[in-house]
């Protein structure tokens, strides 16, 4: 399996070879919801397109189902194939955020079926970093293409199948917000502070070095083996506040190897809104297999 990285160096390679990647900007604030195409605009990798966070990489929000809910894969489907990009396109995707969001459009790549998708490790930064040209303005479209949806390629849960796997030895809940968040010491965003109940900590950032990129696989994956105890990879289920972060620790296990992981997209926005759900506040031990 390719890895879901690509170095800056790598990525210039391949864009001067004969089936250059299409590249794709999702920087985005949450704070700022315009700062990431209004950065986009002034500048960006050459050719590359922006999607936006709200706009593109969510569906419909009905108050009941998280911050940041994914769309139908056919609407999606046809996101994608609006920019010239078919299941045999490959793709690099980016932000400036170390990750942060183009983690999200990642997976939802990979959850389309899309068998060729890599998140440039650094970002921009790190094209900046070479002295590599940058473009600024739009960037026209190429031209559309059918993308006929494929099986999904990434797993996923709902809040049902959520709460119904707590406390069993199927499912292992990993937390990608910051300490905080996850103790329910402070909650900025959502209305509730806690976290699913016997879900365990892991800070997305933990998953970088002091440079920005990913730290390297063999040192992720003793980490999150640590962390996991005795539970399968399979049995994992990541989740953050809305669904963004919580791929960036899906990212980080399968570049360190650790395959088949799944994604909660709802998350502590969706799960907190219904007040039957349980909830948990302080810090959960290491998943452990019965």
């Amino acid at each position: 399996m390719p890895s879901p990285l690509i170095s800056a160096q790598a990525l210039r390679a391949a864009l001067a070879s004969s089936q250059p990647p299409v590249l794709i900007d999702v920087s985005f604030d949450l704070a700022d919801p315009t700062a990431g195409q209004a950065a986009y605009l002034q500048s960006h990798l050459p050719q590359a397109h922006y999607l936006h966070l709200d706009r593109d990489l969510c569906g419909p929000k009905t108050g009941g189902n998280g911050r940041h809910p994914l769309p139908a894969r056919e609407v999606f489907a046809q996101r994608i194939g609006a920019l010239g990009i078919d299941p045999d396109t490959p793709v690099v995707v980016y932000d400036r955020q170390s990750a942060m969001f183009a983690a999200r459009a990642w997976w939802m790549l990979r959850w389309l079926g899309h068998p060729e998708v890599a998140v440039l490790d650094g970002g921009l930064p790190a094209w900046e970093a070479l002295g590599a040209p940058l473009q600024a303005g739009p960037v026209p479209p190429l031209a559309p293409r059918d993308y006929p949806l494929r099986p999904a390629g990434m797993p996923m849960r709902d809040a049902q199948a959520v709460l119904h796997a707590l406390g069993t030895p199927q499912q292992c809940l990993i937390d990608a917000r910051a300490p905080e968040r996850y103790r329910g010491d402070v909650e900025p965003l959502d209305p509730v502070a806690g976290h699913i109940p016997g879900a365990i900590n892991r800070f997305y950032k933990d998953n970088l070095g002091a440079d920005g990129c990913f730290r390297p696989a063999e040192e992720l994956r003793a980490e999150f083996l640590t962390l996991l105890g005795d539970a399968p990879v399979q049995a994992v289920v990541h989740q953050c506040g809305s669904g963004v972060t919580a791929c960036h620790n899906l990212l980080a296990m399968e570049a360190a190897g650790l395959h088949g992981s799944a994604l909660y997209p709802g998350s502590w926005s969706e799960w907190c809104a219904d007040p039957t759900r349980p909830i948990e506040r302080g810090s959960s031990a290491p998943c452990r297999v019965a």
